[in-house]
């Protein structure tokens, strides 16, 4: 068995009824991308993170946002050692691979925002000093969309660090029905099947997927329709390209070819574009966005390779 598939088997022992969700999040693991889980509490978003850090063995920390939580609880701060009198790093949450920021919208600007660096950096600044973050360093963020009270509305700019949005929503009723019996204690849990080295080497192959230019045309295609659309008033950027391209290879790689085809960039159009753009009526409903997607889908042709 293939090791994509050990991973998925394994994560699956913990999170029931989700298996497209859960591709879909490797894959934005392997292209090194974050993840936004927008979703209701209760529905399994920081189960999902804690099965892929088991699974992929790599080091993980949980930082529940709130109002009192800093910056510096985010990055860290440095103290005076009384004995040396020198200075050293108390490391902050974000010294780790998976970094689980759960309820980011609850917390403030401020400290939203000490999270932009080390997301597109890679790298974390503490009192002037500059730390490379961990490799891999994956950021699985958690947000409630419904209830504005005690809420910080994500800027554009920090919402484009994401890979992807993604949304857990209610499970189906065998798969809840398995969630129950899930808290028996003879129930299996997932268990580890990579190394922090691994998950190195599966990006590293994921880089080395084939893009046709005709491929890279049909991407460039589908973001520069929604900067002309008709009800958008704020297209997606490059960026948007750059991560289509990236997750379309990791996806290409997941399903065990050395090229991408045109499927696996529509599989992934709407889960990376879809926070990237803003229309023009002040409606922000997923489905309206899903259709204009699909609109745009349809609107530019494939190639055919």
């Amino acid at each position: 068995m293939e090791l994509y598939e050990q991973i998925l088997t394994e994560v699956k022992k913990a999170v029931f009824g989700k298996d497209e969700l859960l591709e879909k999040i490797l894959i934005a693991i392997l292209a090194k991308g974050h993840i936004l889980l927008e979703d209701i509490p209760g529905v399994g978003k920081t189960t999902i993170a804690k099965a892929f850090a088991t699974v992929l063995g790599l080091e993980s920390r949980r930082m529940q946002f709130t109002v009192d939580v800093l910056p510096s609880d985010v990055v860290g701060f440095t103290v005076i050692d009384p004995q040396t009198r020198e200075t050293r790093l108390h490391p902050g949450a974000v010294f780790c691979n998976i970094f689980l920021a759960d309820e980011i919208n609850r917390t403030s600007s401020r400290t939203q925002a000490a999270l932009l660096e080390v997301m597109e950096e890679n790298s974390i600044t503490v009192d002037g000093t500059t730390y490379p973050a961990y490799d891999p360093f994956i950021v699985i963020a958690t947000q409630n969309p419904f209830g504005s009270a005690g809420t910080q509305p994500l800027p554009d700019s920090q919402l484009e660090r994401f890979l992807m949005r993604l949304s857990c929503g209610y499970p189906e009723a065998d798969a809840e029905i398995r969630i129950l019996k899930s808290k028996e204690i003879r129930h299996e849990t997932p268990r580890q099947v990579a190394d922090a080295q691994q998950v190195r080497n599966m990006q590293a192959a994921c880089e080395e997927v084939f893009i046709h230019d005709d491929l890279y045309a049909y991407i460039v295609a589908l973001v520069r329709a929604t900067r002309t659309h008709a009800s958008i008033r704020q297209g997606a950027s490059p960026r948007a390209s750059i991560a289509l391209a990236a997750a379309a290879r990791a996806r290409a790689c997941l399903h065990q070819r050395n090229y991408v085809i045109p499927e696996d960039i529509q599989t992934l159009f709407h889960d990376i574009v879809a926070h990237r753009i803003q229309l023009n009526a002040d409606d922000t409903r997923s489905d309206v966005r899903a259709a204009l997607l699909k609109d745009i889908l349809r609107a530019v042709p494939a190639p055919t390779l």
